[in-house]
C-alpha cells in the first residue's frame, strides 16, 4: 500500500536538484532555484494523470479538504453530507469551515448510501462529499445524479484513493472537486502533503490563494503580490513535492503490484464459503490498497480478526472498534471536545447528532475485516500469506 515500501534513484534524484539549489519554498527565489520548480511538477503531473485542468499541491490532504472548503464558500450555515465511515479529517474540516457535518450511513461499498444522502438533503444542503475509502470508489453515478437534481456540490475526498478510476474516468476528478492525500502511509507519499483538483479556473485560484495567507500570485515579485482574501499557511514545500514528484512516476508500477497481490489473496478467501466481498462499483478502477470483506456475525468477524493477528498476519483492520475512522468511537466529536468553542448552534447540532445511532452502517461495520495490501511482497510471499488467512479464518468458523 504505501509508496515509501519502493523508494529509490528516482525520489533521491528530485530530492537532490532542490538540496542542490538550496530553495526549499515552493514561491520565489527564482534566480536561484536553477530551474527547479517541483510542486509545478507534480502539479502538472496530476493533472496529466488524472485528467483535471487545475492542481493545487498542499501540505496535506487534510489542508487540501480545508481550503477546498474555503474555495467553494462553504461556511456558517452550511451543511455538508458525509459517510460515517472515514478518516477524522474529514469532519474536522468541515468543522474548521464553520459548517455542519451531517453524517449518513453507508452501504457495502463502505462508502455513502446514496439513498441515506437523498434522505438527509435539507434547504441548508451545500455539498455531498462521498469518501472513497479503502482505495476503492463511492457509487458516483447515483450521488451525480443527486447532486444534480438538488443543485448541490459534489466534492470526492480521494485521499485514500489516488489512482483510482470510475468508469475510465479518475476517482478526484469527477465530481466539482477532488481531494488527495500523499502522506506516509499512501500509495503516492510526498512523506505530508495533499492536492485539491478540479476543471474550474475560480475555484483553482481560491484554494491557491487562500492556502497561501491570501496571495493572488498575480506577479513575479512575491512581495508585491495583493491579498483578495484572508487564508492560512498550507504551502507545501519543494522537499516534500521531490518525493511526490519521484513516487507518482511509478504510479503505475505501484498499482499494477498492489492488484496482483490483492488478487492472489481475494482469490484464496473465496473458497470459503461465509466470506463475501466489499461490493465495488467498478471493480477495475480499485486501487488495491485493501481487500474488504464480510463474515456472517459480529462474533466470528472479531474472533477471526484476532485469529489473523497471532498466525502473524500484520495490516488487520477490524473498523468497527477503530478510534479513528469509524463513528463509534469518535468520542471527540459525539462530546463535542474541541479546544475552541464552536458556535451555540453548531455546538446543539453536534450534541443532538452525538445521540445518533447508525444500525444499518453497525450492521456492516460489525462484519468487515479489511487487510492491508504491500506492494512489496513477492508473488510466493503474498501466496504463504493468503494461505494463512485461509487457515485463520476457517479456525474460528
Amino acid at each position: 500500500m504505501p509508496g515509501y515500501e519502493l523508494y529509490d534513484h528516482l525520489e533521491r534524484k528530485e530530492l537532490m536538484d532542490v538540496i542542490e539549489s538550496g530553495i526549499f519554498m515552493r514561491y520565489g527565489f527564482d534566480g536561484m532555484r536553477k530551474g527547479h520548480w517541483k510542486a509545478r511538477e507534480m502539479e502538472a503531473a496530476i493533472c496529466q494523470k488524472t485528467g483535471a485542468k487545475y492542481c493545487h499541491l498542499m501540505s496535506s490532504g487534510t489542508a487540501a479538504l480545508h481550503a477546498t472548503f474555503a474555495a467553494l464558500g462553504v461556511g456558517a450555515g452550511d451543511e455538508v453530507i458525509m459517510p460515517v465511515f472515514t478518516f477524522v479529517a474529514s469532519f474536522e474540516t468541515i468543522l474548521q469551515a464553520g459548517a455542519t457535518p451531517v453524517l449518513v450511513d453507508i452501504n457495502e461499498t463502505l462508502c455513502l448510501d446514496p439513498a441515506a444522502v437523498e434522505r438527509a438533503i435539507t434547504p441548508r444542503t451545500k455539498v455531498v462529499m462521498p469518501v472513497h475509502m479503502c482505495g476503492a470508489m463511492a457509487q458516483l453515478d447515483d450521488l451525480e445524479a443527486i447532486c444534480k437534481r438538488h443543485n448541490i456540490i459534489l466534492l470526492e475526498d480521494a485521499c485514500q484513493a489516488f489512482g483510482g478510476t470510475y468508469q475510465g474516468k479518475y476517482l478526484g476528478a469527477i465530481g466539482d472537486a477532488g481531494c488527495f492525500s500523499f502522506d506516509f502511509v499512501k500509495t503516492v507519499t510526498c512523506a505530508e502533503g495533499g492536492a485539491m483538483v478540479t476543471n474550474s479556473a475560480e475555484l483553482y485560484e481560491r484554494a491557491a490563494q487562500f492556502s497561501d495567507h491570501g496571495h493572488d500570485h498575480a506577479g513575479v515579485d512575491r512581495g508585491a503580490d495583493l491579498h483578495p482574501c484572508m487564508g492560512v499557511n498550507y504551502r507545501i514545500s519543494e522537499l516534500h513535492a521531490a518525493v511526490g514528484l519521484g513516487q507518482i512516476k511509478k504510479l503505475d508500477h505501484f498499482l499494477h503490484l498492489q492488484r496482483r497481490n490483492h488478487a492472489i489473496l481475494q482469490q484464496a478467501l473465496a473458497t470459503i464459503p461465509q466470506v463475501t466481498f466489499r461490493t465495488i462499483p467498478d471493480p477495475q478502477g480499485d486501487t488495491a490498497t485493501f481487500l474488504s470483506f464480510f463474515l456472517p456475525c459480529e462474533n466470528t468477524t472479531r474472533k477471526a480478526a484476532q485469529a489473523l493477528k497471532e498466525v502473524g498476519i500484520d495490516g488487520v483492520f477490524y473498523y468497527f472498534d477503530n478510534n479513528w475512522h469509524y463513528i463509534r468511537n469518535w468520542l471527540h466529536l459525539k462530546e463535542v471536545h474541541t479546544m475552541m468553542p464552536l458556535s451555540p448552534t453548531l455546538t446543539g447540532f453536534l450534541t443532538q447528532a452525538g445521540k445518533k445511532s447508525y444500525p444499518a452502517s453497525d450492521a456492516i461495520m460489525s462484519r468487515e475485516i479489511s487487510l492491508a495490501i504491500k506492494m512489496g511482497w513477492s508473488i510466493e510471499e503474498t501466496q504463504t500469506r493468503a494461505k494463512k488467512c485461509v487457515s485463520a479464518i476457517q479456525s474460528v468458523l
